[in-house]
């Protein structure tokens, strides 16, 4: 099993290692999920949702994502998400979710070592 911080920075895999990006992990890996949306890091922060299995944080994510997509002209610009912000709304459902881990390319995958980059 990869630590939160290997599965949040897999880029890929080789097999049956996941490739992480080691110099990104180590800028960012203490932030929380709230922390890497907020710095736009978007598929970082849906990775750490993921692994956390809460659903707040991918409806966080979700709703994050969203607010970009609305307030920012062809995706420029970082998210006005404030990490401290409480997220209202429904639960997302299967098929959004589903949508969400084919936009970010974000699959819970069994494996049990990494190849740092």
């Amino acid at each position: 099993m990869l630590s939160r911080e290997d599965f949040v920075f897999t880029i890929g895999y080789d097999g049956p290692a996941a490739v992480v990006d080691n110099q990104a992990k180590r800028k960012y890996g203490k932030l929380s999920t709230r922390e890497l949306a907020a710095r736009g890091l978007f598929r970082a922060a849906y990775s750490s949702a993921v692994y956390s299995k809460d659903p707040k944080e991918l409806l966080f994510v979700a709703k994050a994502y969203e607010r970009l997509q609305e307030h920012s002209p062809a995706g420029a610009g970082a998210a006005e998400a404030d990490p401290s912000e409480d997220v209202p709304g429904a639960d997302l459902s299967a098929a959004d979710i589903t949508a969400l881990d084919r936009l970010f390319g974000v699959f819970p995958v069994e494996v049990s070592r990494a190849i740092f980059l």
